[in-house]
């Protein structure tokens, strides 16, 4: 009788502990948000607008809803753009998605060093992406962004 509760007691100890192994589960992972091109509208003097087109990697086995994205771009230690973009995507698990942000912007306070800057066609500047992208459809969940690049001038002036 003892043996018997003894090798009860120890299996359900064994049933437990493979129980809490699923508790250090990492749970979903972050989806990745990148810029993968800037592409010049119309530049004036005043105001520049620009399309800037945006990937979301999501890769987990569940369907990543995302509400809203809230950004600052930064080109070297300018910043280039802030903003809102307010329309609802969906990301198929273990895919991307790609969206168009129109951004509009006015460099001119920093019109001096950026055009020196861009004089060096080859030489890349470097973008920071920040700030939160709004996921879930009734739960939200807040990913915070940063994303690092190099935009290189020549791709973006025509000659």
């Amino acid at each position: 009788m003892h043996s018997r509760t003894l090798g009860t007691l120890a299996l359900l100890v064994i049933l437990a502990l493979s129980g809490c192994a699923s508790w250090l589960d990492a749970g979903p992972r972050d989806p990745v948000v990148s810029v993968v091109r800037v592409e010049l509208v119309k530049a004036r003097l005043l105001q520049q607008k620009f399309k800037l087109h945006f990937r979301i990697d999501n890769p987990n086995d569940n369907t990543l809803t995302v509400r809203a994205l809230h950004y600052r771009i930064y080109l070297d230690q300018w910043l280039l753009a802030e903003g809102d973009y307010d329309r609802w995507l969906t990301v198929e698990p273990n895919s991307r998605a790609f969206f168009v942000v129109p951004v509009r912007t006015n460099l001119w306070q920093h019109m001096k060093p950026l055009a020196r800057r861009l004089e060096k066609i080859d030489k890349p500047i470097p973008y920071r992406l920040e700030g939160t992208l709004e996921t879930g459809l009734f739960i939200g969940y807040d990913v915070h962004l940063e994303h690092k690049g190099e935009i290189i001038p020549g791709d973006l002036i025509s000659e």
